[in-house]
């Protein structure tokens, strides 16, 4: 029983903590939580909490605030917490309005920042080969062309091409509707295939192998290795228990992505339904004051969405919206 009221101080500290960014007492605890003991047992409590680590006294006299070691616990004993109605319906109602991937990704990250005040951050979805919808040309002056694919499972892709020579409206036009008939709903070798003796028509487009070779790499798909996020300016927020020497390290840090997408790949193989990191478990510096909540989404879950913000940070409710986006995020990518 003891253990079990432990745990329940802990777990006020901790809430009381991260509520008002005050040391929390003995009697404040007594006071605001059903515990059923006084405050002199309480205060018994967190000098074991104190010696195992877990809180600390960050002056004479002053309550106790968990260390890293003290959310950690408090993490692990979280149960799948619920997220609410209305942000299960924001996500929905804002995420199906989404037009294609790159609009999925960008909604997602802006939603989860909103929901979290925190740092939003999105892995871009490791993707696989998918067959062409449609493919559209777009005249970028005499010389050149926008070739814009748009793949089954909502990915767009686009990539300028140089024309080489002048080429009427009715050629160009002609190209157009001749690719998007030999393309649509092939993937693989079939669509490689039909795209060679499309480009090697004798009547044909000089730039027609160009276009070929693009609509193919953009149909095999691949890794993205990119990471988007939103909310950088919740980091310095009153309250948010960042000082201001602190933020810049966290943003350089957010913006070396390749830091970032190797902390995300580590957590991803953790294999957890949702991941944290906290304080120095992130084995950076630069974040060693701060947090991080992932989860995985996708296919092979190989990709991940996450919120970055300071150890004092709503772990609950950050996790339940965390978990909610990637599951919405793999039901548009498996789709």
């Amino acid at each position: 029983m003891s253990e079990e009221r432990r745990r329940a101080v802990l777990r006020a500290i901790v809430e009381g903590y991260v509520s008002t960014h005050e040391p929390v007492g003995s009697k404040a605890l007594a006071d605001a939580h059903s515990l059923g003991v006084s405050s002199a047992t309480i205060r018994n409590d967190m000098a074991i909490l104190e010696e195992e680590g877990l809180i600390a006294q960050p002056h004479t006299s002053a309550g106790r605030i968990p260390t890293d070691l003290g959310y950690r616990s408090f993490v692990d004993q979280l149960a799948a917490a619920a997220l609410p109605d209305a942000h299960k319906r924001a996500i929905g109602t804002f995420l199906s309005d989404a037009v294609d991937l790159n609009d999925v990704v960008e909604r997602s990250v802006r939603l989860l920042s909103q929901l979290t005040r925190q740092v939003a951050v999105v892995q871009y979805p490791s993707l696989r080969e998918s067959a062409i919808r449609r493919i559209e040309l777009v005249r970028m002056g005499a010389e050149h062309a926008l070739v814009v694919v748009v793949s089954a499972d909502a990915r767009v892709d686009q990539r300028t091409i140089a024309l080489g020579e002048a080429t009427s409206d009715e050629t160009f036009e002609r190209a157009v509707r001749e690719v998007n008939l030999t393309a649509e709903g092939l993937t693989g070798a079939r669509l490689e295939a039909a795209l060679t003796v499309w480009a090697a028509a004798a009547d044909q487009v000089p730039w027609a192998g160009a276009v070929a070779d693009f609509v193919v790499t953009a149909a095999r798909g691949g890794t993205v290795e990119r990471v988007v996020f939103a909310g950088a300016s919740n980091l310095a927020r009153q309250g948010s228990g960042l000082e201001a020497g602190t933020i810049a390290p966290v943003l350089e840090a957010l913006e070396e992505q390749v830091v970032l997408l190797r902390l995300l790949h580590e957590m991803a193989a953790e294999g957890d339904d949702v991941s944290v990191r906290i304080g120095a478990e992130t084995h950076l510096e630069a974040l060693s004051r701060t947090s991080i909540v992932a989860a995985a989404y996708g296919r092979d879950a190989s990709s991940l969405v996450g919120a970055l913000g300071p150890t004092r940070m709503d772990y609950p409710g950050t996790m339940a919206a965390v978990r909610a986006v990637a599951r919405y995020l793999s039901k548009v990518v498996e789709h």
